[in-house]
Order: C-alpha cells, then structure tokens, then sequence
C-alpha cells in the first residue's frame, strides 16, 4: 500500500488546512507529483478518486463531495491511475461539423441568375431561382457563390466597404480565450524580421501552446499572402486539427490572411499591443530558434536555401529535442501519449 501526503479538495475547491494521507493506488503516486498538465477540475476528480480507494464507498465519497452517482460512476470508468489525463474533460465539439455544401449544377445555375440580375440580392435571387428550377435554394447558398465568385456589380467598391466593416469590429484579446490543455486547440504565430547582407528577410512562426508542435518558413516580404500561404501549410501539415489561433496586430496578419482564417472557420484571438506575455510559448521559440538554428550558421537571404535547412531542423527540433516543459519528451512523444498528432515526418 502506498500513501500520498495530499491536501483534501471537495468537489476541486480547498476544504480545511489539515493535511491528510490518503491512499493511491499502485503506481499513481509518482504520477500525481509529475502532472502539472492537470486542470484544476482533474485535480478535483483525482480528489474523488483517493478518497474512494480509501473508504471504499462510493455513496460516502459522493455525500462527502456533493456530486451524483451517475457522475462519479462515469469518472470512475475513465480512471486509469497510470494515465491521469483520463480525468480531464473532453472536447464537445462534434466530430463532424456543419459544412456548407452546393452541388455543381446549382453552383452554375446561381452564377448564371447573379450574373443576367447582377442588381438583384439574394433573397430575389432565391425566388427567380425557385420560379425557374422548380426547387427551393437558401439564400446562405446564394450568397456564398456570390462570394466565392466575386460576383458584384462594383468589385472594388464592395471590397472597400467589406474591409471598414472587418476594421471596425471589436478584435477578441487573447486574455478573453478559456485556454484548453489539449493538442491543436492554441496556435500561437509570430514573425522574426531579420537583417542580411542588405536584404531583409520574414520568419513566420507557429506553436502549438499545449503539445509544443512548431512549424517555421521564411518569406521574402510581410505580405497577407504569405501569412495566408503558412496558415494553409499549418492546416495540411496538422491534419485540419487547428480549432484558435492567436496572432499580433502586425499587418501580416490581416487581409488576405484574415480571409483564409475566415474561410477555414478558425477562432480568432489578438495579443495585447506592445505585450508579448500575451504569447510567451511563441516569443520563446523564436529565441530558440534564432539561438540552435540561424546562430550557428545558417542564415541566407535565399529563401528556398533557407527553407531546406529550417526544415531539416524542425524535425530535429518536434522529433528528437527533448523539452523541458513536456518533461524531456519530443513534442511529437508527447502527442502520441497524451494525444493523437496529425503531424508526421512525411508530412514535415
């Protein structure tokens, strides 16, 4: 029997200052002094399951914690005291998600109405389509194609005021973002501008703040493109498994790359100005980065040279650098113990 010097919690929340022993079964001892991961309601739920182990009664520990026995008896075929993570909430996102969906013949039969009543909005657009076709269409379909086409009467004009209504809109501060310890559920992009040999030269940057994944590629200017090229890279290269992403207020992160965040239904968060512990993860990478990598000898203003090698070094760095902060595992072990990764070296 082994026993863990532990102060009791009821229902996660502090009860009393006395410390108490209480029992754990075989082998979890040195798994609850070396889980910093736990949330506070795992901690609370690993409190229910010392207190059971040692009485033995779940009616007690359910009194004594104020929960239903329905609850406790779910966590309870969860447990698994060598994997302390089996005590942390899931996900309740749906696995599959609403998509918007037009078949091709509709898709051709909403440009060529849009195009002959260019003046027409979609709501009248939905009744000459119903009048012609003989079926029903929503006007969301309508005004998706309309988008996706670019089909206005004044592009640029439409353009224009498209773009003060996004400037316009309150942005959401990181600091307003629940964080979840789970892999892909936070990326956090950066950018390192770099002086050399006259040239200047973008490092795009991405880490995943849970599981510690990073991903870099060095553009030759600050262009929205390019952010929007990396994002889509990041996109392939995690297996769609991105859910928020937080970025500065630089103006690469806008236009055209607030468009591809749009158009890939992501979560959307801003670090403070002129604060960067609003994305410590990220801001440590880059020093890392510029100190194992770009210090000892590999910079170059060829972007492509460049690519190769940082490439070369990032598996190296996900696959074979032990980290600190995961307990001197590889972020890609880490993953693979705690939660399936999409990233491979293939893929890389």
């Amino acid at each position: 029997m082994m026993y863990s010097k532990r102060l009791h919690n009821r229902g996660g929340r502090r009860y009393g200052m006395s410390m108490r022993y209480s029992y754990i079964m075989p082998g979890a001892a040195s798994l609850a002094y070396h889980t910093p991961i736990l949330s506070k309601a795992a901690k609370g739920r690993l409190a229910w399951m010392d207190y059971y182990h040692r009485s033995r009664n779940a009616a007690k520990t359910c009194r004594y914690f104020g929960i239903s026995r329905a609850t406790f008896y779910y966590w309870k075929r969860r447990y698994n005291p060598y994997r302390l993570t089996t005590l942390e909430a899931q996900s309740r996102r749906p696995k599959n998600t609403r998509r918007w969906e037009v078949g091709r013949v509709q898709e051709l039969r909403i440009i060529a109405l849009r195009k002959t009543h260019i003046r027409y909005g979609k709501m009248k657009l939905k009744v000459l389509y119903g009048r012609e076709y003989g079926e029903s269409i929503s006007s969301w379909k309508i005004q998706r194609v309309i988008e996706k086409h670019g089909l206005y009467f004044n592009p640029k004009k439409t353009e224009i005021i498209r773009k003060k209504r996004r400037a316009s809109q309150v942005k959401k501060r990181i600091t307003e973002l629940l964080k979840e310890k789970r892999s892909g559920f936070l990326l956090a992009l950066d950018t390192i501008v770099l002086y050399w040999m006259g040239a200047k030269r973008y490092i795009l940057t991405a880490v995943d703040e849970h599981g510690k994944l990073a991903f870099a590629r060095m553009y030759s200017s600050k262009h929205s493109k390019h952010a929007k090229d990396f994002l889509r890279r990041l996109w392939h290269l995690l297996d769609r498994r991105i859910e928020n992403i937080t970025r500065d207020n630089g103006t690469e992160f806008a236009g055209e790359f607030d468009w591809a965040v749009h158009e890939l239904q992501l979560g959307s968060y801003y670090s403070r100005p002129k604060t960067p512990t609003d994305n410590p993860v990220n801001e440590r990478f880059n020093r890392t980065l510029q100190e194992e990598f770009i210090a000892l000898g590999n910079m170059t203003s060829d972007c492509e040279v460049f690519n190769r090698k940082l490439t070369e070094w990032l598996i190296e760095y996900n696959f074979r650098r032990p980290h600190e902060a995961l307990a001197y595992l590889t972020p890609i072990e880490f993953n693979e113990k705690h939660q399936v990764s999409g990233m491979y070296s293939s893929c890389t």
